[in-house]
């Protein structure tokens, strides 16, 4: 009797688990689905999202607002038209610029790689880090490697304070007060007061350099890049040991890539900030 009872428990037809209310997962894939369905149309109405997506119009209008809310899509309150949003462009812009980023910058590289003789990367800024998205290494048997989606801090970081310098100096105290900057070496600046001294430094030079405050006996010079509004979204370094890289070398280093940042900014439509 009971094996009877649970059988025709919920809606005809259907088996329990299709009554349970929706996963997460599940709910974040009839999102995607509805995303991809609102940018495919120039304008999309409820009830034809429910009828392309086979869902209820109460669902696909519950998950419409909650994307609403953060600016995935948009409605129209005269036409009733559901459009992509604001943050879905911003969204894909970033994704653009990455791979526009990538693609561009890796000629730079292998030239800087070859000028220097050390290994040269690429990252940019995001969320108050660096992350390295491109690198051609040095043939040296000794030399720096990041990881393609490595996540470094800013404020001991070659390319994190190159960008940084482009700030002005409120910018940088709201990003990091409140932050605990990470004590790595006896170099590190990891208060804003030694980090701001550093920063004017580097405003002055044209370029940054990382003397050994991440990782002890390796040495970075790095300058930033521009996106064509003229603000440092990466940066493009040279890294190797110290021993290799001593003031000599890194004064002679910095214009070199400083030279390829602005190669880079100019290649990718970018327009170069001020020193």
């Amino acid at each position: 009797m009971a094996e009877h009872q649970e059988k025709t428990r919920g809606r005809p037809g259907r088996k329990p688990a299709e009554n349970a209310a929706p996963s997460s997962v599940q709910v974040l894939d009839r999102s995607l689905k509805l995303l991809d369905l609102v940018a495919a149309a120039d304008g999309a109405a409820l009830t034809d999202l429910a009828d392309a997506s086979g869902m209820a119009p109460s669902t696909v209008h519950r998950l419409l607002t909650s994307l609403a809310q953060h600016g995935m899509v948009t409605h129209d309150g005269e036409t009733g038209a559901w459009t992509i949003g604001v943050k879905a462009f911003e969204i894909g812009t970033a994704y653009l610029r990455f791979r526009k980023l990538g693609t561009i910058s890796r000629p730079f590289l292998k030239q800087l790689m070859e000028g220097c003789g050390e290994t040269a990367n690429i990252a940019i800024e995001d969320d108050g880090d660096v992350v390295f998205i491109s690198q051609v290494e040095s043939h040296a048997p000794m030399r720096a490697f990041f990881r393609p989606g490595r996540r470094g801090p800013i404020h001991a970081s070659g390319i994190g304070k190159a960008i940084l310098s482009t700030w002005p100096d409120a910018r940088i105290e709201a990003l990091l007060t409140g932050r605990t900057l990470q004590h790595f070496t006896d170099k590190t600046r990891d208060t804003i007061p030694t980090l701001l001294e550093d920063i004017g430094r580097i405003r002055a030079r044209g370029w940054s350099i990382d003397d050994e405050e991440h990782t002890l006996g390796m040495r970075c010079v790095a300058a930033p890049i521009f996106d064509e509004y003229g603000e440092a979204v990466a940066g493009i370094s040279v890294s190797g040991p110290a021993v290799r890289l001593p003031d000599s070398k890194v004064d002679a280093f910095g214009p070199v890539v400083r030279a390829a940042a602005e190669g880079v900014t100019r290649a990718m439509g970018g327009r170069l900030g001020t020193k």
